[in-house]
This record gives C-alpha cells, structure tokens and sequence, in this order.
C-alpha cells in the first residue's frame, strides 16, 4: 500500500524519476529482482516471439532459445512466463502449437495431421495427440471432421 502511495504522489507530482516497483508475483519469486517494467517488457517480448516471429515451430525450441531470442535472463523469462500466463514454459509452448494446428486443421484439408504436427512444432505423434486432447477435447482427426461438418452446415 505504502508503494502505491508512494506511486500515486509521484505520478502526481509530476517527478521524472519514477518509482522501482519490484514485481511481485509468488513467494518463490519475491528475491528476484524483477522490476515491474521489466516484466511488463518480458511479456510483450514473448508475446512478439510467439504471436508474429513463431518461434514456437521450431521443433527443439526451449527456455534458452526463447531468452536468447528476446535478449532477457532465463530465469526472468520463466518468472513471467508462470506468472503472467500462469503456466509453464512448455504449456506456454504447446498452447501455441496447437492453436496454430487448429486453424491448419480447418483450413489446409489437403495437409494431413502428420504434416501439421510437424509444421507446428511437434515431434511425435503421441505428444501432439495428447496436448491437443488436452486443450480440445477431441483428437485432431475428429476435430478436423467437426470443422469440416460445421462447414458445410454453414453452406447448407
């Protein structure tokens, strides 16, 4: 609260040097040093690498790669990554994945889910099974057969 405060009258007063407000996420994280600014800087970083640069594709992707990728410590990428999108970083990894094997699914009929898994990051056909059941509930074939049949409701 005193923080805050201290935030809040700052800001007010219109002082330059802003206030270092520690991140304060779990207890396992409170002698971090991450700074809030920081944080908030590895989010739209990690964001930016997944969303337009993709690097989730790359089928040998890891915590490393991704820190190198954004030019942050590794252990700050991963603080960020478990409190702000509160999962891990293969979580993080797989929810991409099977995002982008979703669309292909519906949209690339011609591609099988072989092709997909691998096009999306994968490297083997029981761990691109089971994360995608995890997150939709169905196996990609049967998923691909919905899309397919809402389609052509849809066109009916």
């Amino acid at each position: 609260m005193r923080r805050l405060l201290k935030h809040m009258v700052f800001k007010y007063l219109d002082k330059e040097e802003p206030i270092k407000t520690r991140f304060r996420g779990p207890k396992k994280y409170r002698k971090s040093g991450l700074t809030l600014d920081q944080a908030l800087t590895i989010r739209e970083k990690v964001k930016q690498a997944f969303e337009e640069d993709k690097i989730y594709r790359s089928n040998d992707i890891g915590l490393d790669d991704l820190a190198t990728h954004i030019d942050h410590n590794r252990y700050k990428v991963s603080q960020v990554i478990n409190t702000y999108f509160s999962k891990n970083f293969y979580a993080f990894v797989n929810e991409y994945r099977i995002k982008e094997a979703k669309h292909l699914l519906a949209s690339e009929p011609h591609l099988s889910v072989k092709a997909i898994m691998y096009e999306v990051g994968f490297n083997s056909k029981n761990s691109f099974y089971t994360a995608f059941k995890k997150v939709t509930g169905v196996c990609p074939n049967d998923y691909r057969s919905s899309m397919v049949y809402s389609y052509e409701i849809q066109m009916a």
